[in-house]
């Protein structure tokens, strides 16, 4: 047991990786930076792989295990009011999830980083900061308490920022980065109030006592919203902003500005779905909280479509990704909204895999056309990048849903959930379907701009080339998860259970409310394993996967004159999507212009210059005027001297004759 007693192990590895690298590795050659940030990740996984075979040896009624190192801060302890937060940990079955994912894909990363890395400046700073975001991030996955949680939220934070503007002469990534921070601020700001008022309801921050006090409370009701909808709101809107949904998405596509693979880490598999794992953590509060379920849906349903609809007319090819990342997210918090959390985490892990893989692909594809990301400049890449190539049909196979790869069992299951679940909705289940269709169209015309066709390049300034090995075989073992990582589910359709809903069953039931039950059971197969099938093989996500590639084909292979002319056609639609439904304009006008007017020229001219300053300055022109003035009276003259002496005098007894007379009276 002794990674489940020694879990701040798991912690420590990739901090020293970030420490070590960050204060040595500027004199160190690439070989060795390269040893210290890949060989910690690596070690990092190896000790989480110890730590979920040694979970799985655990007793039910010793999960969650919790561990707690020190108490970290006590305040109030006179008042009767204490505020106690631990430095715990705690690991159960969704954490087993997230730390799997987190911790192998960023290995895979941080290898294929090796490589497309290799000739830029800052390497060692660049795999520092790597390494800071792992720990952040596993910190956030193993907290026990809300406090600790935080740190890696923050955390998470800090690290986007650095690496979003890692090229930080250049002033768009420098911007990029600026702008991911002020907007997460926004829903971090919401975030710690929830933690606040969390404290304030239950008398604790740690899960346990949470939920514990959680569950003897009654749920509330679509009439009525109490303390707990008001906190799990708050907590959402900080999850609005970590994980790009509307309002607060706009940070995302702008930190495509940073290197290809800070986008797949931190922007695809990782730091973005750190608001889908705490909406899932804290079920027993969203699960007695409808109104805010509810929202949680909508937003998730709005935002899958809606970002789907911006990724139909993009041309740089990193930008199609982050739009459809933000989508792809919406899914996630469509499923927890309706109920269907382990759906929820079973697509973040697919996602995880598939959408890696598709910026890792798109990073090899930009490095084999010497840094050009517009796809309206490729074309013809696919006997070239031949490895590319195919990883890149595999992982948007598996994100249109099509049968047998791994985003058709994660998508799949959400959306049946919002049609025949306890929470089902119609107009939600519209809009899921309507976006899986978007999805599949979008990214065949991203398969097919960039490797079918004629190429729009020229050949003789464009030396293309598949990339190196360390670049390549990260491709390889993602475009295999991105395959087969979704058949856990797969027996479901034989009359079968689904075996990672299964796994995180108890997760999901040890709080749920009474009557939820349905909701967080397992989905069971159907008595006729036939029909399931044909009815999961011919439904409304697989049509309208089929017909989303279909579509794509003939705009782009068949007839590729006619996308021009269709945007010609609808051009008000076109320049609409285009330019992001102007959005960023409207930011910039109703919010941004107006809060530096306000503190350029009412705070700072008015109120720092004008008031503050002019009292300081003014105060300090007095005292040197009057100083100007009695500084005259020194004159050296003795007549003067003297007479100044009789005056003095004479106030003097008046002074004291008019003091004598009011005692007297």
């Amino acid at each position: 047991m002794l990674l489940l007693n020694h879990l701040w192990i798991i912690l420590a590895l990739p901090l020293a990786g970030a420490a070590v690298n960050g204060l040595c590795g500027k004199r160190w050659p690439k070989a060795a930076v390269n040893t210290v940030a890949i060989g910690s990740v690596s070690l990092t996984f190896l000790a989480v792989a110890e730590l979920v075979r040694e979970f799985l040896r655990l007793a039910s009624t010793q999960v969650p295990w919790v561990q707690s190192y020190f108490t970290w801060m006590t305040v109030g302890e006179l008042t009767g009011h204490q505020f106690r937060v631990d430095f715990s940990l705690q690991v159960d079955q969704l954490t087993v999830v997230m730390l799997l994912t987190v911790s192998f894909v960023g290995m895979l990363i941080h290898i294929y980083s090796a490589g497309y890395m290799a000739h830029e400046g800052g390497y060692y700073r660049f795999f520092s900061y790597m390494n800071l975001f792992m720990f952040f991030m596993l910190t956030l996955v193993l907290a026990a308490n809300l406090i600790v949680m935080f740190v890696g939220w923050e955390g998470v934070g800090l690290c986007s920022y650095l690496l979003i503007g890692f090229w930080f002469l250049k002033k768009s990534a420098a911007d990029a980065g600026k702008k991911a921070f002020i907007t997460t601020r926004i829903g971090d700001m919401a975030f710690t109030v929830g933690i606040l008022l969390a404290f304030w309801t239950f008398g604790s921050v740690a899960f346990g006592d949470m939920f514990g006090k959680a569950a003897q409370m009654a749920p509330e009701t679509m009439d009525h919203a109490g303390v707990l909808t008001t906190l799990c709101i708050l907590l959402f809107i900080g999850a609005i902003g970590k994980s790009a949904q509307l309002p607060l998405y706009v940070w995302l596509p702008d930190a495509m500005e940073g290197p290809t693979p800070v986008s797949a880490l931190i922007h695809a598999a990782t730091m973005v779905t750190a608001g889908v794992y705490m909406v899932a953590r804290m079920n027993p509060l969203y699960s007695r909280a409808p109104i805010a379920m509810l929202l949680v849906a909508i937003v998730g349903a709005v935002t899958a479509f809606y970002s789907a609809t911006i990724g139909l007319v993009q041309t740089d090819i990193k930008k199609v990704l982050a739009y459809s990342t933000i989508s792809q997210l919406g899914y996630m918090f469509l499923a927890c909204g309706v109920g269907a959390y382990a759906a929820g985490i079973f697509h973040l892990m697919t996602h995880a895999f598939f959408k890696g893989l598709l910026f890792l692909a798109a990073g090899s594809v930009i490095h084999a056309m010497g840094g050009e990301q517009d796809m309206m400049k490729m074309g013809g890449l696919r006997k070239q990048i031949p490895v590319t190539y195919a990883t890149m049909l595999i992982a948007t196979l598996a994100i249109a849903g099509i049968p047998g790869f791994a985003g058709f069992f994660s998508k799949d299951e959400i959306l049946e959930a919002v049609r025949s679940g306890p929470y089902a909705s119609l107009p939600l289940w519209l809009l899921g379907v309507a976006g899986a269709a978007l999805t599949s169209f979008y990214m065949f015309r991203l398969v097919f701009l960039t490797f079918f066709g004629k190429p729009r390049f020229d050949a003789h300034k464009v030396h293309v080339h598949e990339s190196p090995k360390n670049m390549t075989v990260p491709l390889m073992i993602l475009a295999f998860l991105s395959i087969f990582g979704g058949w856990f589910a797969a027996p479901r359709l034989a009359g079968g259970v689904d075996y990672f809903e299964r796994f995180l069953h108890p997760v999901f039931s040890a709080y749920a409310p009474a009557g939820a039950e349905a909701a967080a059971a397992p989905m069971e197969g159907a008595a006729n394993p036939g029909l399931e099938i044909l009815h999961a093989l011919t439904g409304w996500p697989v049509i309208v996967a089929v017909l989303g590639l279909l579509l794509a084909w003939w705009l782009y292979i068949k007839n590729p004159q006619a996308p021009a002319r269709l945007a010609r056609s609808l051009h008000a639609l076109y320049v609409l999507l285009l330019n992001k439904y102007f959005v960023d304009e409207m930011y910039l006008a109703l919010l941004v212009r107006p809060l530096l007017w306000i503190s350029t020229v009412l705070l700072w001219h008015g109120v720092d210059k004008g008031v503050i300053d002019g009292a300081i300055h003014g105060t300090a022109r007095a005292a040197r005027g009057s100083g100007e003035e009695i500084r005259l009276l020194q004159s050296g003259n003795a007549r003067s001297y003297a007479t100044w002496v009789v005056v003095g005098a004479v106030g003097f007894t008046v002074l004291l004759i008019g003091i004598l007379e009011m005692a007297v009276r």
